[in-house]
């Protein structure tokens, strides 16, 4: 049965998506058969991979999810792209409860066809995100290291049920580790949060600017970087506390 990781922060622009491309491109590399399902309708998870937005999203039109995947660059690495559509985009997430059900039976029809199904999810709370998070194994949450960080996370608190919480890793991105605020803001994050954050953390690296233009995940792009390190890292450490 595979796993399901919901990756999510109601704050945009904390490297979620590139965090969703490169787990996903990390456990292809690793011969695990993954999915990334893009539900973002800025579908940046859809372009990050050079691939296009669908006209219609399996979760509301009558297309099958087999249908829509489209294989990427890395082997066994298929996405399910997202889609910008104003009509599609309101109905997946104006709060019918339609979308979320079909959600969960999808998941549940393809859990034994993969090893993972990542899921992006979009900055905003919706019965769609609600059923993501309950159905994930892990609610992976990137925050930003700056003072606001935390801002995304504490709204997320009325939609993470309490045990749920058990289930989440928070991640510090952009990481500046020359800057005196970085590390206040570490201890902050590290001090509030406890065992739930990473040890890893992803620094600030133009790698990934430049990965997400050509299309490709950082560790491809360059695979030397301190960026590409950071999430083959953090990686091994999901698979590590999967373990546990």
């Amino acid at each position: 049965m595979g796993q399901i990781i919901s990756i999510m922060n109601q704050k945009g622009g904390v490297g979620k998506t590139t965090t969703a491309i490169n787990v996903c491109a990390c456990l292809a590399r690793a011969g695990m058969k993954v999915l990334l399902v893009d539900l973002d309708p800025q579908c940046n998870a859809t372009s990050g991979l050079n691939q296009k937005a669908v006209s219609a999203h399996p979760l509301v039109a009558d297309v099958s999810w087999t249908e829509a995947v489209v294989s990427t660059k890395i082997p066994n690495f298929l996405l399910l792209p997202g889609c910008r559509s104003y009509r599609q985009v309101s109905k997946l997430h104006d709060g019918s409860a339609v979308p979320s059900e079909r959600l969960q039976e999808m998941l549940t029809g393809i859990l034994n066809s993969f090893d993972y199904v990542l899921l992006d999810l979009p900055p905003a709370v919706s019965p769609l995100s609600e059923t993501a998070v309950k159905m994930a194994s892990l609610v992976l949450i990137p925050i930003q290291c700056e003072f606001f960080a935390m801002d995304g996370v504490v709204k997320m608190t009325s939609m993470i049920p309490a045990d749920k919480w058990l289930s989440c890793g928070i991640l510090m991105t952009m990481a500046d580790v020359t800057l005196e605020l970085t590390k206040e803001v570490e201890a902050e994050i590290r001090e509030h949060f406890g065992d739930i954050v990473y040890r890893t953390f992803i620094p600030r690296d133009v790698s990934i600017a430049e990965a997400s233009g050509y299309g490709v995940p950082v560790i491809e792009y360059a695979p030397r970087s301190r960026s590409a390190r950071a999430y083959i890292e953090l990686t091994m450490e999901i698979l590590e506390n999967e373990q546990e």
